[in-house]
C-alpha cells in the first residue's frame, strides 16, 4: 500500500533539505519561478548549480545576465542523458564540493524529449533524491514543463517532490510518496529480450574475459564506435563481476539493437535490495562499491529490476 506524507513527515520538523518541484507553463513562468531562486541564494553566499536541458540553460544563462559568472551551469540533456548518474555524478558531486555551505540547485531530469524507455529511471531518480539529501544543507528545484508534459508525469512530480510550486505559489504536495516505496513502485519488470537477441550464458573463472570479448565482438558488428566499445566493455566486466563474488549460479549476457541503440542485458541470481545502490558514491577510505556507480557513469540509460533471486541490467548506448 502507498502512503503519502508532507515534506516535514519524511523529512523531519529540523531537516534543512528542500525539494521543490516547479510547475511552470511558458518561458516567462519559467524565469519567474528559476531567476528569484538563484539570485536569492546568490545574495544569500551560496553556491549555486543549474543543470538543465540546452535550450532553458541558454535563457536562464541570458536572464541572469551579469549574475550567471558566480553560477556553475551543466547540460542536463548530457550530464544527466542516463538518470541514474545525476545523484553521484550532479547533484551529489555539486553538494560535497561545498562542504559546510548551504547549495541551491535547479535540476531538469524530466523533459519533454525524454523517451518511454527513460521515464521509469528518471521518476525513481526524483524519488531519491529526497532519501540522498534527507538532512543535508541544500534546496532543489525541479521544473516541469506543464504545457508539454503529460498527466502522468505531471502526477509523478506531485509524488516526487514534497513541496510544489506553480505561478509564485508554493505549497506542500498532498500525494508526496514515501521515497522508498516508490522507488520499488517503479522496480518493474523489463519487457523480455527479442527472440534474435545473442546470448552468452557465463560462470567461473573465464567468465569475465569470455563476457568481454563477446559484448565486443557483437558490438563491433552493430558499428559501435570504438570508444563506446571500450566503455561497453568495462560496465559489462563490472557487473559481471559482481555475479562472479556474490553468487554462485553464474548469469547471462544478451546483446541487441534497436533504433539507434545498442542494447546489452546482464543477469543473475542476485539481488539489490536497496534502491539507492549504485547512485550514492562510496566513501572514498571503502576500497569497494563503485563499479555500479561506474556503469551507471558509462551508459547512456541503466534500466534495473531485481528482486529476491534474480536481478537485472539493461545497458543502452546511443548509435
Amino acid at each position: 500500500m502507498s502512503t503519502t506524507a508532507t515534506a516535514t513527515d519524511h523529512l523531519g520538523e529540523a531537516s534543512p533539505f528542500e525539494h521543490i518541484g516547479l510547475l511552470y507553463r511558458s518561458e516567462a513562468d519559467y524565469l519567474a519561478g528559476t531567476v528569484p531562486f538563484v539570485r536569492t541564494a546568490l545574495s544569500s553566499g551560496g553556491p549555486v548549480l543549474v543543470a538543465v536541458p540546452s535550450d532553458n540553460l541558454d535563457l536562464l544563462r541570458a536572464a541572469l545576465g551579469a549574475d550567471a559568472r558566480q553560477v556553475d551551469f551543466a547540460d542536463m540533456a548530457t550530464a544527466g542523458r542516463n538518470p541514474g548518474r545525476i545523484l553521484p555524478g550532479v547533484l551529489l558531486d555539486f553538494a560535497d564540493a561545498h562542504p559546510g555551505r548551504r547549495v541551491s540547485i535547479i535540476g531538469e531530469p524530466v523533459w519533454p524529449g525524454r523517451t518511454g524507455v527513460e521515464y521509469p529511471a528518471c521518476v525513481t531518480h526524483e524519488a531519491l533524491i529526497n532519501a540522498a539529501f534527507a538532512g543535508r544543507d541544500a534546496t532543489i528545484l525541479c521544473p516541469y514543463d506543464a504545457r508539454r508534459l503529460g498527466t502522468v508525469t505531471l502526477s509523478d512530480a506531485h509524488r516526487t517532490h514534497p513541496l510544489v510550486e506553480q505561478r509564485g505559489a508554493r505549497h506542500p504536495s498532498d500525494a508526496y510518496t514515501d521515497p522508498l516505496e516508490l522507488a520499488a513502485e517503479f522496480n518493474r519488470p523489463l519487457p523480455f529480450p527479442p527472440s534474435d537477441a545473442a546470448v552468452l550464458d557465463y560462470a567461473g573463472q573465464t567468465a569475465l574475459s569470455e563476457a568481454r570479448l563477446f559484448v565486443t565482438k557483437q558490438a563491433e558488428a552493430a558499428g559501435v564506435p570504438e570508444v563506446r566499445i571500450a566503455e561497453l566493455a568495462v560496465a559489462v566486466n563490472e557487473l559481471v563481476a559482481n555475479t562472479v563474488e556474490h553468487t554462485a549460479t553464474g548469469g547471462r549476457v544478451a546483446v541487441w539493437t534497436e533504433p539507434d541503440v545498442f542494447v546489452c542485458q546482464v543477469e543473475d541470481t542476485g539481488h539489490l535490495p536497496n534502491p539507492l545502490t549504485g547512485r550514492l558514491r562510496p566513501d572514498i577510505t571503502q576500497p569497494r562499491g563503485r563499479g555500479l556507480v561506474f556503469v551507471n557513469h558509462l551508459c547512456d540509460l541503466v534500466r534495473v529490476h531485481t528482486r529476491p533471486g534474480h536481478t537485472e541490467f539493461r545497458l543502452h548506448f546511443r548509435l
